[in-house]
């Protein structure tokens, strides 16, 4: 098996060392379990591993967590956490007792059923962190650098990844970026993710939401991802899927607290008020949304219908997840006002709000950037803005709008 080097295997090490819980979330199979066993076992400390998807040690775990901590003694990695959040109160205890960094591991893959015992029990002893399936810099073995548009940091950069061409973006992108699909373990793309829906991502739906009927939740989820990179509407979703509003909302929270989806946001301010209130959705993999919609190689996904909501897509999660692997709150939004005026992201950073178009093209035009100026009047700074597109080398049209190639992210 080809392990991978996680680029947020350095953020838990250092948390270690100052926090006596680190909660790593992310969606199943996306390498949480896989990267915390090899950083125990380099650790050399006897960390004990446990999983509560192992039936006896989870009702251990609900029943007697007390009994259940006897047994198994800090420091301690435990798998799935959120099937018993009995655990946090003793550990909580335990934690407030000894003050021990590094003490304890958990992991979970959904979020929203253990967030209210963690922000009860353990607020200010456990560090939560996110892991999402592979990044490409992780996949291409590059350093791990949140994505900015520096035009120092992009340059420095560019010499050290690998260029890509348009062809080659798009394998990688329906290629997607599960673990066990990128190492070789898993063979057969369509099988590998066929699966994953009905063995992971159902079970989990009738873990947190009861009854689920699986021939609606399959429509449901193509009709998500035929909708990525779009403003969210839940009618249309609904009628898709045959099932009620009321069903899809929660059916689409459902998926975001199990790390399959996110969302962005809009950008807003009390100037700015003739912005839309609608977020929009997008994948963690891009590989997912190409199985959904059947796009069935990356010649047909690149010259297809999608092709434009699939590169956006693969981009946002990408400058996503350089964020979330390096530990730190992404905080990127996208603009769109009622008069149809629409940037696809916002970052902001350091009192500037950095605007960024994506497009597929090899030549982008400058007329892109004159939409920047709707954020003019934001009482933020403009930053630095970029168009991402399928370009062999960074440049720029002027000090202010670079020109940045999309495998550079």
């Amino acid at each position: 098996m080809k392990y991978i080097k996680r680029h947020i295997e350095n953020v838990v090490l250092s948390l270690s060392k100052s926090w006596p819980v680190i909660l790593l979330t992310g969606p199943r199979q996306a390498g949480k379990t896989t990267m915390l066993k090899k950083l125990a076992e380099e650790e050399g400390a006897g960390r004990e591993y446990v999983s509560l998807d192992d039936l006896n040690m989870r009702e251990m775990a609900k029943t007697d967590p007390k009994m259940f901590l006897q047994l198994h003694k800090p420091p301690v990695l435990i798998d799935e956490v959120q099937y018993a959040p009995e655990l946090f109160t003793y550990i909580k205890i335990h934690v407030d007792e000894n003050h021990n960094p590094g003490d304890f591991w958990l992991t979970g893959s959904q979020v929203f059923r253990m967030m209210r015992g963690v922000q009860e029990s353990l607020a200010g002893r456990v560090a939560l962190l996110h892991m999402s399936p592979l990044s490409q810099r992780e996949i291409s073995g590059a350093e791990c650098v949140p994505f900015t548009t520096d035009f120092d940091t992009l340059l420095e950069q560019s010499n050290k990844i690998k260029p890509a061409s348009t062809q080659e973006i798009f394998a990688r992108l329906w290629n997607g970026s599960m673990p066990g699909l990128v190492s070789g373990d898993f063979a057969g793309h369509d099988i590998y993710y066929s699966s994953y829906i009905s063995t992971y991502v159902e079970r989990d739906v009738r873990d947190i939401s009861g009854t689920v009927d699986a021939l609606k939740f399959t429509r449901f989820t193509t009709a998500v991802a035929a909708r990525a990179s779009q403003l969210v509407n839940y009618q249309a979703i609904a009628n898709d899927a045959e099932i009620d509003q009321g069903t899809c909302k929660n059916w689409l929270n459902i998926l975001e607290t199990l790390g399959i989806i996110f969302m962005l946001h809009p950008y807003s301010n009390n100037v700015l008020k003739r912005t839309v209130k609608t977020p929009k959705l997008y994948f963690y993999d891009t590989g997912l949304v190409c199985y959904l919609t059947r796009w069935s190689s990356p010649e047909v996904a690149e010259i297809g219908a999608m092709n434009g909501a699939l590169l956006e897509n693969f981009v946002v999660s990408e400058i996503m997840k350089s964020y979330q692997n390096a530990g730190r709150e992404p905080y990127i939004h996208y603009y769109r006002d009622r008069d149809a005026k629409e940037i696809d992201v916002i970052m902001e950073a350091n009192g500037k709000l950095c605007p960024l178009e994506i497009k597929k093209t090899t030549m982008p035009d400058k007329r892109i950037v004159r939409t920047f100026r709707v954020i003019d009047k934001s009482s933020l700074q403009l930053g630095t803005g970029a168009v991402l597109c399928m370009a062999d080398k960074l440049s720029a049209f002027d000090r202010s709008n670079l020109i940045v190639p999309v495998w550079m992210i």
